[in-house]
């Protein structure tokens, strides 16, 4: 078991490749999530507006599962277990640097007037790549 993203993860990761975020309702369901995706140190971060299904359930409960699929290769894959931290510190910024990566855009088009994004951080406790990659 890892908790370290490898070399290949992190290509992968730093492409604009949509991943899933699995994260627990208030009914103790799963509840999936296609996200903009992106490496921060060691970590994964993704984005999104208060009030969302997603910020809900991490409020109620932080674990995720975030899945990372290559469109070119579907057995080319990252899967992560952990839990997220929240901050709204720099998150407008982020989500047009997502933008940008997804869109090939400066600013982020579908801002909502009033909206508060939020940034998450998923601290890895489980890392898998497949195919195993031990870079």
């Amino acid at each position: 078991m890892s908790t370290q993203l490898t070399q290949a993860a992190r290509a992968l990761i730093s492409r604009p490749v949509i991943a899933n975020v699995a994260t627990v309702d208030q009914e103790g369901k799963p509840q999936l999530t296609p996200v903009w995706i992106d490496i921060d140190g060691d970590d994964l971060v993704f984005n999104t507006a208060k009030g969302r299904a997603k910020q809900s359930n991490l409020v109620r409960n932080p674990s995720v599962a975030v899945s990372v699929v290559d469109p070119d290769d579907p057995y080319n894959v990252v899967i992560v277990r952990g839990t997220v931290e929240a901050t709204e510190d720099g998150a407008d910024a982020h989500i047009d640097a997502l933008a940008k990566k997804y869109l090939d855009v400066d600013t982020y088009p579908m801002r909502r007037p009033g909206e508060v994004r939020i940034i998450y951080r998923v601290r890895a406790d489980h890392v898998v790549m497949q195919p195993a990659d031990t870079k």
